[in-house]
């Protein structure tokens, strides 16, 4: 693990001459002569030894004087692995401050969703990451502003709401501060590239603003085409091949070589286009209230599971025999996960021991019967997924023909629904894996295959095991493995932490939609199959 890894100079001094993209946004190499931070592979001169500083966030480097480099934008690296790997209070307040918890709530807000005092959760984020919950806001607050300032017509006053500052004045000086330049001047280097003299590096975000042609539903705030980065090599055929076999109609599509979907923001609904790319994920987001902007992108980031870091995961599950060809034949498989852990939840209940093609029409009727309607979108896109205070009120009254579901598994539709809408589980990014784990399966209907399902794509758990799935048993049968589930669950202690890639890898064996990014046609409708129990 690197989990420490800013701690041993040296490490990252060879990381440093390696210019390796690897290590991005695992540290922050920080310049004494120049009082500048850069990522590992910065392109730029290496400097001297005597005069690197490393830091394990950006928070923190910018807490001690270092301005932004212009060249490799340390503020759009990829994030660090270890908040989705780790299950600890600092890991769970990470995952909630790039949700936008800190902007929204406040620090208070934050430390009630962990359970713990605002003072024990600063002192735990200060000793491991440099940095508090306010300044590690304020770090992502920038990076927000700086999306708009350089890809938007907006004036600034709007950016400076929109990226979640309170007034003008703090906004232009966290810019002045952290970059080294005006947000005006911010605006002119990205208009005249020409200026900028030594730049090599393409933008992480290449985006443009304006208003939609017409989404009633939406409103007229804005469109951003952002580029996401990611850890090479990244395999998009099961990622979007999964979500794209899977989706619900009416919810999710995938039209002109993008999966697109709604989304359910703080501020108002949403709706994006994500397009697989040899270098980074194209991502077109269309918002009611530009103060969500930065919430969307970290989910859509967790939906397709880009901070991951596919070498660590590969040569740990390579060194079993029985994985080593899957993982040479296409290395970089993501676990496709979800911008709503409680839509999820819903849908792996639907999905219990029925097909692909029985999932998705369940979730449609439901979809069709509770869920919010979009106005004007583009392609198949009309509604929100049912929030839960919507399913829980609105199941009791749908009839056996508009759900189609057995007695039992309405029922424990409906159980979860009221847990959900009550609070008495938490599936949010902050969530504790453990005893949410407990408190699913302790509801009436939900057997280890749900809770499992639920923890690897929902909650985000990186050592999610399936061993009772029908396509991870088909896996272990061709591959020579145990096939009965307690051996199969023993077999996969090797595979730990990461037995949720593991799965990933067992299904690629298969011949299945999942396992295969789909042709570039243009279709509201995904493909099903009578596969059962193997993916939602």
């Amino acid at each position: 693990m690197l989990d420490d890894m800013y701690d041993d100079t040296e490490r990252c001094a060879r990381a440093v001459r390696s210019r390796d993209p690897r290590f991005d946004g695992w540290f922050f190499a920080a310049v004494r002569s120049t009082g500048i931070y850069c990522r590992p592979s910065c392109p730029a001169v290496v400097p001297r030894p005597e005069n690197l500083r490393f830091y394990p966030s950006a928070a923190a480097a910018q807490q001690a004087g270092f301005r932004a480099c212009k060249r490799c934008r340390p503020d759009a690296s990829p994030g660090s692995p270890l908040w989705d790997v780790r299950a600890d209070v600092v890991a769970r307040a990470m995952r909630l401050i790039a949700d936008g918890v800190v902007d929204r709530d406040g620090v208070p807000g934050l430390a009630t969703q962990l359970g713990y005092s605002t003072r024990q959760v600063q002192r735990q984020l200060l000793a491991e990451l440099g940095a508090g919950p306010l300044a590690l806001a304020r770090a992502q607050r920038a990076q927000t502003a700086r999306i708009l300032i350089e890809t938007s017509d907006l004036p600034m006053g709007d950016v400076a709401f929109a990226a979640g500052f309170t007034s003008v004045r703090a906004f232009n000086d966290t810019v002045r501060e952290i970059f080294a330049l005006s947000p005006t001047e911010l605006r002119h280097r990205a208009r005249h590239p020409g200026a900028q003299s030594g730049r090599t590096s393409r933008p992480a975000v290449s985006a443009r603003l304006g208003s939609p042609p017409g989404p009633a539903g939406i409103g007229p705030a804005g469109i951003l085409s952002l580029r996401l980065p990611f850890r090479a090599p990244l395999c998009p055929d099961n990622l979007f091949g999964h979500l794209v076999a899977t989706a619900v109609p009416g919810v999710e599509e995938w039209r002109e070589g993008a999966f697109r979907r709604t989304l359910r923001l703080p501020h108002g609904p949403a709706a994006v286009a994500l397009r697989p790319r040899p270098d980074h994920v194209a991502c077109e987001l269309t918002l009611a209230d530009l103060r969500d902007l930065s919430t969307a992108i970290s989910r859509c980031r967790r939906l397709l599971d880009l901070d991951a870091d596919p070498i660590a995961v590969d040569a740990h599950l390579a060194e079993d025999p029985t994985l080593a060809a899957p993982i040479h034949a296409a290395p970089g498989r993501r676990v496709p996960r979800t911008v709503d852990p409680a839509e999820f939840a819903v849908r792996a209940v639907l999905g219990q021991q029925v097909s692909t093609a029985a999932a998705r029409t369940h979730a449609r009727r439901l979809v069709e019967a509770l869920g919010e309607r979009v106005e004007g979108l583009a392609g198949g896109l009309t509604h929100l997924f049912p929030a839960p205070p919507a399913l829980a009120g609105g199941l009791a009254t749908l009839s056996d023909t508009e759900l189609a579901l057995p007695r039992a598994r309405r029922a424990a539709l409906t159980g979860l629904a009221r847990a959900l809408a009550d609070g008495a589980i938490d599936l949010g990014t902050g969530a504790d894996w453990r005893q949410t784990r407990a408190a699913l399966a302790a509801l009436p209907g939900l057997g280890p295959w749900t809770v499992e399902s639920i923890a690897m794509r929902a909650l985000g758990d990186p050592d999610a095991f399936l061993p009772t799935d029908l396509g991870v048993q088909r896996a272990a049968a061709r591959l020579g493995l145990p096939t009965t589930p307690r051996a199969l669950a023993a077999h996969s202690a090797a595979w730990r932490p990461w037995r949720s890639y593991a799965v990933q890898y067992l299904w690629a064996t298969g011949d299945h939609p999942i396992n295969r990014l789909p042709p570039h046609r243009a279709q509201s409708e995904a493909p099903g199959t009578a596969m059962k129990a193997a993916t939602l």
